[in-house]
């Protein structure tokens, strides 16, 4: 077998298994940790983005061009989406101000 097939197969190999990985862990997350979980980990992020980029500088190949494209885009969508997340949940907390009413409606 050639060096660079193994390689190839080695690279989809950790791909595949940190997608099964993340959705395993993310699924059983309840629901309303969700957001918090996300805003929280927001810098994670940010480390697999500069991972997948540095992953990509050194590619060599096709094959591993396309995966560490594949990983830099999933990377920057996630990072984006966390900041996403976070802004709504910051708007959750934020004070509503009350309808003004009109006049000789006091109570």
């Amino acid at each position: 077998m050639d060096a660079s097939f193994l390689t190839n197969l080695l690279f989809l190999y950790i791909f595949m298994l940190a997608a099964f990985t993340g959705y395993e862990v993310i699924s059983r997350v309840p629901v309303i940790l969700h957001t918090p979980l996300m805003s929280g980990s927001n810098f994670v992020h940010g480390v697999v983005l500069v991972g997948s980029m540095w992953a990509l500088g050194h590619a060599e190949g096709p094959f591993q061009l396309t995966l560490g494209f594949l990983a830099v885009l999933l990377g920057a969508a996630n990072a984006a989406g966390g900041y996403v997340v976070t802004e709504r949940m910051l708007g959750m907390f934020t004070a509503k101000q009350k309808p003004a009413l009109p006049a000789g409606k006091e109570s």
